[in-house]
């Protein structure tokens, strides 16, 4: 790790022997890192493109813009390329089958439920939810012109397949349905938190 080394360093020496799910605490620790490089590349040729364009835009706009890369290449990093921390790393598996996705709906949810760890089964369940959320609330703000609901669900939807269709092409993950389902309805509880945020900030 390049930034938060030294602090990893210190929690898996400290927490590793405590925590059963300390992987998973690794795993938001390197995620966590390679998100605040490719970020900083971001923000770098961002910036650089706002000053030759001569953009003049709002500045809290431009903020938001910033939380909502970073916010998805966090969402990227933990559930895509989580054993790579460069481009050249990644190995492609073109050839698997299919049938190995898991196209039953609540099949693997089902299977944590039932399991001994209680942990997955929330995490697998209201994480999934929960971290389509910010997505749900930030997109319709940052869109041009107004969309709505469905638009703002409907995109969700597609980022998504798009993390499931990764992580079946990359094999760092298991494409599983569920989690579609689950961060369908991790966009619209957001969106619905947006909606309600618009219109008590209108009607002061």
């Amino acid at each position: 790790m390049i930034f938060l080394g030294p602090l990893y360093d210190w929690a898996a020496h400290t927490y590793s022997g405590r925590i059963n799910h300390f992987p998973l605490i690794r795993l938001t620790f390197y995620s966590l890192d390679k998100t605040i490089l490719y970020f900083l590349i971001f923000l770098g040729l961002r910036l650089w493109w706002r000053h030759h364009r001569h953009y003049r835009g709002q500045w809290g706009r431009e903020i938001l813009v910033w939380l909502f890369v970073f916010y998805l290449m966090l969402v990227f990093a933990l559930t895509v390329f989580r054993g790579t921390y460069f481009p050249w790393q990644l190995q492609f598996y073109w050839h698997r089958p299919l049938s190995e996705i898991n196209w039953q709906l609540w099949t693997q949810t089902a299977k944590l439920q039932q399991g001994q760890s209680i942990v997955d089964f929330i995490y697998n369940l209201f994480g999934n939810v929960a971290w389509f959320i910010p997505f749900g609330m930030l997109y319709p703000v940052l869109r041009q012109r107004r969309i709505g609901m469905i638009q703002t669900v409907f995109t969700g939807m597609a980022v998504s397949v798009c993390i499931e269709a990764l992580q079946f092409i990359l094999y760092t993950g298991i494409t599983d349905v569920d989690d579609v389902m689950f961060n369908t309805l991790g966009a619209l509880v957001g969106y619905l938190v947006y909606w309600v945020a618009h219109r008590l900030l209108h009607h002061r």
